[in-house]
């Protein structure tokens, strides 16, 4: 009996929708017969800090942590968050990342540099990472808000899940003044 352990961790900074998206990908695990667990890390979320989220799926889960290293997949919100959490990958998982920098104090203040090489470090433990520019989509769909949902559409290529659960679990979860959007930033990052 084949009881392997799926792993995707998600990291990004307060007020970006990483919690909303991992909502909505544990919807989709579900809907899909996976038993989900689910555990969120807040931090400073409310001021920029990070926020980060394990998800972990199969035929029977007993624990919401992914252990440092077995992360199928790095699903990032924001470049240097993603690369600050590349010890969660294991050899051979894969990276989606938001191809956005978010200054963090010490930079703004001049105390730090923003580094300025991360795509590359990235790629160079994860060759085939997807770097998406996911606020341009996101305004293209009409909402820069829509960011969480274009790194999905992102992520669904990476993942073996009919494309209509991606949607049902956005129908399901959306609030409705705000669907027709999100349907089209969900799209727009399945294409990019």
């Amino acid at each position: 009996m084949n009881n392997r352990i799926n792993n995707i961790y998600l990291a990004g900074v307060g007020g970006q929708g990483t919690l909303l998206a991992s909502e909505i990908l544990a919807e989709v695990l579900m809907t899909a017969g996976h038993d989900v667990k689910k555990s969120e890390i807040h931090g400073m979320s409310q001021r920029g800090g990070s926020v980060t989220s394990h998800v972990r799926y199969g035929k029977r889960v007993f624990s919401p942590l992914i252990p440092e290293g077995e992360a199928d997949v790095l699903f990032g919100f924001e470049l240097l968050e993603t690369y600050r959490y590349l010890p969660m990958l294991r050899p051979g998982g894969t990276v989606v990342v938001n191809d956005l920098k978010i200054i963090p104090a010490p930079v703004a203040m001049g105390a730090e540099r923003y580094p300025e090489t991360i795509p590359a470090k990235i790629r160079a433990v994860c060759p085939d990472a997807v770097i998406v520019d996911g606020m341009e989509l996101a305004q293209q769909a009409g909402n820069v808000r829509t960011v969480n949902t274009v790194l999905l559409g992102a992520l669904s290529l990476r993942m073996e899940l009919d494309h209509s659960l991606w949607l049902a679990a956005l129908n399901k979860m959306v609030p409705e003044k705000f669907l027709n959007e999100n349907l089209e930033a969900f799209r727009l990052g399945r294409e990019s």
